[in-house]
């Protein structure tokens, strides 16, 4: 089992970002034809139940089911209209992101999970159909959301997908992550790119923008050093790439404008989103054409104590995602990159329904994803809201707390993104294995 964990979690910044490093040269191109995805993974399993509120008669099997989880229906941000046969209302800690939605940037996706197939409440408690394995275990969950497919191959969806793009749409620092989690853009045979949410250039002794002081290349030199050892060598060679990515990175920093609108505060979710803000441009200028950057940020494992003003309740929490993600959008309007980049805010799984004893509530499986950009078809909530009924029929507990199962699979939103990527859907089965069971490949979130 060992080998799909995350075997860097214990590593030293320099050994991580030498196990992830991978940068060559890059060649210039019609930098026009840019296009990143940036996703956001919220740790823990964020409740989309409060989110995402039904305002309508739907409110009532909410507020039973929830008890004291719900929000009062008048604390709720109403959302303009109605979509998917219901009025809406949004948590009021996302208040930055009600101008976005009425904008047309954002929209929700419903009730979406992994799949193995697609799959009925009623399948499920009957055993008739296979489902994902581990279906409450976050370190599992998590992978599974992110591509892995349950075998000795633990890359994701988003690193197979950018080792299947056209070759003029195939640059390096294409993977990227900002921290030990990965497996989104691991692909099969490509490395994946480390950068450090707080801008850094340094590598201990050296400035990594100016290559021809004494630690610069000192660590240049390191990066040169040849071995017979098998294991030295592959160390030797992980570190050269990460040196050629740090390098790279370090300068485009030097020549990147940070953004200077606010971002809500000084986490480190906003000071991660601020950095891309402030380098996209910079690596679209460079002529790179397809990005991938994983985010993964908070603590929404709520068990206990999910409401409430202390910085671990999820209504914390969210207002801080909320005015990060507004800011990046803000951002990215005004450096140009309005129709270049879209973001999605994802999680391993949702929440039960029907609270859990401690104040909070437990592990679930579907859940409400967002979307937001220029290219998103926003202003909506795409599929049905379930029945948020505890034993309703799309409940696929058999205790009745309120389990729902995905309508959509996860493998279908990473289908569509990677299409807008540039993946052709002839690969959708190489990328997604499991879509193979899906007569619907694509969901209809993006502009035409």
């Amino acid at each position: 089992m060992m080998d799909r964990r995350h075997f860097l979690g214990s590593a030293s910044a320099a050994t991580l970002a030498a196990a992830v490093g991978g940068l060559a040269s890059s060649s210039h191109a019609n930098a026009g034809e840019y296009r990143a995805l940036v996703v956001v993974y919220l740790n823990g399993g964020n409740d989309g139940h409060n989110c995402l509120v039904p305002t309508d008669a739907a409110y009532g099997d909410y507020q039973r089911g929830r008890q004291h989880l719900a929000l009062p229906r008048n604390s709720l941000l109403a959302l303009p209209g109605t979509t998917a046969g219901h009025s809406f209302g949004l948590h009021p800690a996302l208040g930055p992101m009600l101008p976005l939605y009425t904008q047309g940037r954002l929209s929700f996706i419903l009730n979406v999970g992994p799949l193995i197939e697609p799959a009925t409440p009623q399948q499920v408690l009957d055993n008739a159909v296979q489902v994902p394995p581990f279906l409450m275990s976050h370190s599992d969950q998590t992978a599974i959301a992110q591509g892995w497919t349950v075998d000795q191959d633990t890359s994701g969806w988003a690193g197979r997908a950018l080792e299947l793009l056209p070759s003029r749409l195939r640059n390096p620092l294409a993977a990227v992550t900002a921290d030990t989690n990965r497996t989104l853009v691991l692909g099969k045979r490509s490395p994946v790119s480390f950068i450090a949410p707080d801008g850094g250039t340094w590598w201990g002794i050296g400035d990594l923008r100016r290559p021809q002081e004494i630690g610069a290349q000192s660590l240049a030199r390191m990066a040169q050093w040849q071995f017979s050892n098998a294991y030295e060598a592959e160390y030797a060679r992980t570190y050269g790439y990460a040196f050629n990515d740090g390098t790279y990175i370090a300068r485009a920093r030097d020549a990147a404008v940070m953004p200077t609108n606010d971002f809500g505060s000084d986490d480190y979710l906003a000071r991660g989103l601020r950095n891309l803000a402030g380098l996209m441009p910079v690596f679209k200028s460079q002529g790179l054409k397809r990005q991938v950057f994983l985010q993964s940020w908070g603590g929404f494992d709520t068990h206990t104590n999910q409401r409430g003003a202390d910085v671990n309740t999820q209504d914390a929490q969210l207002s801080i995602l909320a005015k990060a993600l507004a800011g990046f959008d803000a951002a990215n309007r005004a450096s140009g990159l309005d129709n270049n980049v879209v973001t999605l805010v994802m999680t391993e799984f949702g929440r039960t329904l029907r609270p859990g004893s401690g104040g909070g509530s437990e592990h679930a499986w579907g859940n409400h994803w967002w979307m937001l950009g220029g290219p998103v078809a926003g202003g909506q909530a795409v599929g049905t809201l379930p029945n948020l009924t505890l034993g309703g029929p799309d409940d696929g507990d058999g205790g009745k707390n309120g389990r729902l199962v995905p309508a959509f699979s996860s493998d279908q939103v990473g289908a569509t993104l990677m299409q807008w990527m540039g993946l052709d859907p002839t690969s959708f089965v190489e990328v997604f294995p499991w879509l193979a069971n899906f007569p619907q490949k694509t969901l209809p979130l993006l502009r035409a």
